[in-house]
């Protein structure tokens, strides 16, 4: 019934969206008459080479009716974004409901089942997809929008998507992507599941080894203070894997639809930082500090040198998390993405991490 429920609830929501495109649509065919004439009154203007009282009165009346046209406008934007954004979350809701269910339909099969590259255009996905936060004149961003952390007091919803610090079968840690189950107020322990290996292994956490991911993108252009800024360390999920490694920030987005420029630290090259990668906002997140690396990390880091950003060389950042730097990552990678990193050969070549208590 509930999913019958959504279901209806999601069909309502996208007639008053359409409703609400096609008011957005005549809200711009009527101010368009004012703006040409705008247009035509500085032609006038520049053609009779004066600026008359007369014009002044004009333009003013003319600009009042514009602002107040793009305001009408903008107002209806935002409804749309609101219903959106509630579309958005039914859906969610609803897949979550068929994963308790036990319920996937064609287009939704269950992960342990879904191919690698699949995942893959999914995660992508949700990147491209995730909001850009459009806040009110004078409106600061909220915290999960873009570098913003969330509340001290924030907990994760299930569903949601976060870095989760996990204890593999040999001890090794390390920060995977994970999805939210549940979340028990009398333990303060979440449980997530891996996003790449749901209906495997679930995971039990304490709130010190979660970072919820962004909710919204922060737009450069009007928020620069939500991005994480050039040479700050943070923790950034290495393409084409489900792991998060420490990194530090190349260079910021400069509009909206731009990605993170990261260097991922790397013992294969001679300056300890990988060439520039590309990391979308949704996957960069705060690099928490340990007491015993917190004097470490505290340091100015060292600027790779570019000579040594080799564009042909392609070896995997080193294994950190918040233990540090560790040996090559070739091996790391290999075998989280084979399934190697549960116990299965190849683990010696890792490097154990400190756990966060």
């Amino acid at each position: 019934m509930a999913l019958v429920s959504a279901d209806s609830r999601i069909a309502e929501l996208l007639g008053e969206l359409h409703q609400l495109i096609k008011q957005t649509q005549e809200e711009r065919s009527r101010s368009e008459h004012n703006l040409v004439n705008i247009q035509k009154t500085h032609e006038r203007m520049q053609t009779e080479n004066k600026i008359s009282p007369y014009y002044r009165t004009k333009l003013r009346g003319l600009y009042t009716t514009a602002k107040a046209d793009a305001e009408a406008e903008c107002n209806i934007l935002r409804k749309a974004l609101d219903k959106i954004a509630e579309i958005k979350s039914l859906l969610e809701e609803r897949r979550i409901a068929a994963k308790i269910a036990g319920l996937y339909n064609d287009s939704e099969p269950p992960r342990k089942t879904m191919r690698r590259g699949v995942l893959m255009t999914l995660l992508q996905q949700s990147a491209m997809t995730l909001p850009l936060w459009i806040g009110k004149p004078g409106e600061k961003p909220p915290p999960l929008c873009g570098a913003i952390p969330a509340a001290s007091d924030y907990v994760a919803k299930p569903g949601d998507k976060v870095a989760a610090r996990v204890k593999a079968v040999d001890g090794d840690e390390q920060w995977i992507l994970a999805e939210v189950v549940s979340y028990s107020h009398a333990t303060n322990k979440y449980e997530v599941d891996d996003i790449d290996e749901e209906g495997k292994e679930r995971h039990t956490l304490s709130r010190r080894r979660i970072i919820p991911l962004p909710q919204w993108k922060a737009n450069p252009e009007t928020d620069p203070e939500a991005l994480f800024q050039k040479d700050q360390l943070v923790l950034a999920l290495y393409p084409q894997t489900t792991c998060f490694y420490r990194a530090l920030i190349h260079g910021p987005p400069t509009r909206p639809q731009d990605d993170y420029s990261v260097l991922f630290e790397d013992t294969s090259y001679a300056d300890g930082y990988s060439p520039p990668l590309n990391v979308a906002q949704r996957y960069v997140v705060t690099c928490k500090e340990t007491k015993k690396n917190r004097g470490r990390l505290s340091e100015e880091p060292r600027r790779p040198a570019q000579e040594d950003r080799s564009p042909h060389r392609s070896s995997p950042p080193q294994r950190s998390g918040l233990c540090g730097p560790a040996p090559n990552l070739l091996g790391l990678i290999l075998a989280r993405e084979v399934g190697l990193c549960k116990g299965g050969p190849g683990i010696s070549v890792l490097q154990s991490c400190t756990p966060v208590m």
